[in-house]
């Protein structure tokens, strides 16, 4: 507990300067990452935590990975028995930097790493905080390449596992350990391979040791400037701040109720008829509420379960989201919330069952439940559309835009990446001179978003030719379930994923020059072997209406929406552009 109260104006500072370290963080690994994953699209996240592994503040980055890494900080925080308290002493030291991307130790899906770096106190050497950066790898091994195959039953089949591995111990780099993990150990399974491309992984996690270490010295700074002691404090006032935000929310929802216990449910259901069901128990008095998923469905026997941090991280996310204040996403956030997720279920599986869809599609899913509860906002693109393909020797991975639902006074947005995603599409340039394909069309999906009084976004549609035989994969959601509308508001149309196979004499499906192509519809989650010349084409689902369409939008009076002022890595970068 801090003894001091928090000063308004200093409140507001440090919870800018830690966020300011975090996107610190992020422009490093950027820049000095090599992968079109991570220095193309963006597809990392860089956050502090406390010493005892709580979220502290983050930049801009994945929601997806942002709730989610405080579980890998704290399965480490035990598994190496760090602090004085510890029975077997210090398990970290300076210089010692932690590798873990298992689900059991808080990870998403394999190809998201976490490094994990121990900050100490310069003087005292106390442990005080812990920068860590997760970054979504192009290839971690497996059975396909691009490390994201659909077709998974097992994690074993799914590239590199690592629960814990000290890839920096005093100091000291251990290259021969990074080779054991990522290309010997997940070799030794049947079908397996190890990483397709080392060397941008060694590469990129090297950047995400400098990124950490970049945090490190700003902290260092700030610490300088302010003491400890008070950084500490206010460390512990913006997690407050943030609790005490969520318990007014809370409070707000119980109020429009009418009830001093307001019961919220909302049941949707996975592609393949798995439920996902939620009751939200609010309790006014308290501002707390308990959020249990009884009811939802077993794990699949497929790559579409969801680890149980995934399930806090769309939680949270959503609280943040709902929250009409500028507080960083910090755990105060989930201070108020008690999470039932029973066990053995899709968001809370067995450790060796498959998970690499689970954060891209089902986390997308949880949301809609949570948001649909909540009646907050129409259902979104529910998914990331994952695409991957290459070859024995390289993978390409990346997520495609979709449709952003409406809501009580706004239209949902086209061609965005939502919710528990904020990465960006590949450039035609880079895809086109990096890999061998050509990008024949990338537009707005006219009409896919829901009608209603305000209406939802426009999906997108990608059209990509191989240039070489190639192998590809898709791995997507809501291509039966169309997104929800709300208030009255219509369904957005569900996605589809098409193969247009170019005819050839020697497949037998040749008929004539006037008939050059087959459209094939492969399904939401599929693996093609596809030939020179032949496309992939997707079109990703759009955002749900909300509101009655026809009826007349009240005029807006007194307090506007809050205006969304965009900051991290990515403005940075596209602001030194046009500086140029």
């Amino acid at each position: 507990m801090v003894a001091s109260p928090a000063d308004p104006i200093l409140l507001s500072l440090f919870a800018n300067r830690f966020m300011s370290v975090a996107e610190a963080m992020g422009v490093a690994l950027q820049k000095t990452s090599v992968s079109t994953n991570i220095k193309e699209r963006l597809d990392f996240s860089c956050a502090l935590f406390a010493p005892n592994g709580d979220l502290i503040a983050n930049a801009p980055h994945l929601p997806v990975h942002l709730g989610s890494m405080s579980f890998a900080v704290k399965f480490q925080i035990e598994h190496l028995g760090i602090g004085p308290d510890a029975p077997s002493g210090n398990g970290i030291e300076e210089g010692d930097v932690i590798l873990t991307n298992a689900p059991k130790a808080g990870g998403s899906h394999l190809p998201d790493v976490t490094i994990i770096t121990p900050v100490f106190d310069k003087v005292t050497k106390e442990l005080i905080f812990f920068t860590a950066s997760r970054g979504h790898h192009a290839d971690v091994g497996g059975i396909l390449p691009g490390s994201m195959p659909p077709t998974s039953t097992t994690i074993f089949e799914e590239g590199a596992q690592v629960t814990s591995f000290k890839i920096v111990k005093k100091g000291k780099f251990d290259q021969a350990g990074l080779v054991r993990h990522f290309v010997d150990i997940p070799a030794s399974y049947t079908g397996s391979s190890g990483t397709r491309c080392f060397r941008d992984v060694n590469s990129d996690l090297q950047a995400q040791i400098a990124a950490n270490n970049k945090g490190i010295q700003l902290i260092d700074a700030m610490i300088q400037e302010y003491t400890l002691e008070t950084t500490l404090a206010y460390m512990t006032h913006i997690r407050n701040n943030a609790e005490l935000s969520v318990r007014n929310l809370l409070r707000e929802v119980a109020a429009r109720h009418s009830s001093p216990e307001a019961i919220l449910h909302r049941i949707e259901y996975m592609d393949d008829g798995t439920p996902i069901e939620l009751n939200v128990t609010i309790n006014a008095e308290s501002g707390s509420a308990v959020f249990d998923f009884t009811g939802t469905g077993p794990e699949m026997w497929g790559s579409l379960n969801a680890p149980i941090s995934i399930c806090y991280s769309a939680v949270i996310y959503c609280l943040r989201a709902m929250v009409n204040q500028d507080i960083p996403l910090n755990a105060g956030c989930l201070a108020p919330i008690t999470l039932i997720i029973p066990p053995n279920s899709l968001l809370n599986p067995s450790e060796t069952c498959a998970v690499v869809g689970g954060n891209v599609t089902t986390s997308m899913r949880i949301v809609d439940v949570v948001l649909g509860a909540f009646k907050s906002a129409a259902a979104s693109g529910g998914c990331c559309n994952n695409l991957t393909f290459g070859t024995a020797s390289w993978g390409m991975y990346e997520t495609i835009a979709s449709g952003a639902g409406a809501g009580a006074d706004w239209d949902g947005e086209s061609g965005v990446h939502t919710h528990m995603t904020n990465t960006r599409i590949t450039d035609p340039e880079v895809l086109e001179r990096r890999y061998p394909v050509l990008l024949h069309e990338f537009s707005i999906r006219d009409g896919s978003g829901g009608d209603g009084l305000y209406r939802g976004g426009d999906g997108v549609v990608r059209d990509i030719e191989f240039l070489e035989p190639i192998q590809a994969s898709i791995l997507s959601e809501r291509r039966v379930h169309r997104p929800y509308g709300m208030a009255g508001g219509q369904p957005a149309k569900s996605g589809q994923n098409l193969w247009i196979k170019k005819t050839r004499k020697e497949d037998g499906d040749w008929k004539s020059e006037n008939d050059p192509a087959r459209i094939i519809s492969i399904g939401g989650r599929a693996t093609v072997k596809m030939g020179a010349g032949d496309h992939i084409k997707i079109l990703t689902p759009g955002g749900g209406g909300w509101g009655a369409a026809g009826e007349k939008r009240a005029p807006k009076v007194g307090a506007t929406r809050q205006v969304f002022v965009p900051r991290g890595s990515l403005v940075d970068r596209q602001a030194s552009q046009l500086g140029v």
